[in-house]
């Protein structure tokens, strides 16, 4: 067990190692991080005194070697932009983020669950058929669209709920978070219901083909045999066998949320961490990116 804990995690190593050194040699061609702080008027010397500054004058695998060496040791380097610690740009934006995944994640299992299993039970009811419906939009559509619908529909013509901003926030310690104010909780609306969405219809559409399937078996048969109530068959037996794969299966696509997160926290400009890379992406930010 233990070689094989320690095979996984330099196995884990590698790949982090190798993902780090392709995202760091692509970083390169975003632009020139000297012309981003100095602008267009900058003269020669003193771009060619702020590239020795920041090491860019030295040789790639040399400026990769010293990134590494640091991110090791809590370091990321310094935010060419903002000229602040990369961690603590960090530190400040992972709240937003991690809020913001949970809720999501959270409305995506319970509503798809839910959904899912009212939709096999109910089958040919217009609240089933409409929760399909749902669902295939929910998977069609890409995540900004639907972003930007929601914002014209409850922010923009009902006024509803804010369209941008996470609201206020309280810092409790390093953690800033939107849980106990009345705006924040408002503000997280949109965004969890966006972010969520396609996640949600997956779990559903899972749900409910994994509950036909056991509703299909042997033991469901015998279980309606000896005289069990439907509410006993559906909840105690059907539902128990259904979750087994859908919960495996979800995990893993709930991490996909942080990725998705990049682009819900753009459209509703919500300062998280996707928010911050792709600004540092605008500003060819290197150490933000990397």
């Amino acid at each position: 067990m233990l070689a094989f804990i320690l095979r996984r995690l330099a196995q884990a190593g590698l790949v982090m190692l190798t993902v780090g050194l392709i995202a760091f040699s692509l970083f390169r061609f975003v632009g020139d991080p000297v012309l981003f702080m100095l602008g267009q008027e900058a003269t020669p010397e003193d771009r060619t005194r702020l590239t020795l500054l920041l090491g860019l004058d030295q040789p790639f695998y040399v400026q990769y070697a010293g990134f590494v060496a640091r991110a090791f040791q809590g370091e990321f380097g310094i935010s060419l932009r903002q000229v602040r610690p990369v961690s603590s740009m960090i530190l400040e934006r992972l709240p937003a983020t991690l809020e913001l995944a949970l809720v999501a994640a959270v409305l995506a299992l319970v509503a798809g669950i839910v959904m899912g299993v009212y939709t096999a039970l109910r089958r040919n009811s217009w609240i089933s058929q409409a929760l399909l419906a749902l669902s295939l939009i929910g998977v069609s559509l890409p995540t900004f669209l639907i972003g930007i619908l929601l914002i014209l529909v409850f922010a923009v013509l009902l006024g509803w709920l804010p369209s941008f901003g996470r609201g206020e926030t309280l810092d409790l310690g390093w953690w800033s978070t939107g849980f106990l104010t009345a705006s924040g909780l408002k503000a997280l609306i949109l965004p969890s219901i966006t972010l969520g969405l396609f996640q949600m219809t997956l779990i559903q559409r899972l749900v409910r083909t994994e509950m036909l399937e056991v509703l299909r078996t042997d033991y469901i048969k015998f279980a309606r045999a000896r005289g069990l109530s439907d509410r006993a068959v559906h909840f105690r037996h059907a539902l128990k066998n259904t979750l087994v794969p859908v919960i495996t299966i979800t995990g893993l696509q709930l991490g996909a949320i942080i990725a998705f997160a990049i682009i819900t926290e753009t459209v509703f400009q919500w300062p998280g961490m996707g928010l911050l890379f792709i600004q540092s992406v605008q500003f060819a930010d290197i150490p933000v990116m990397a």
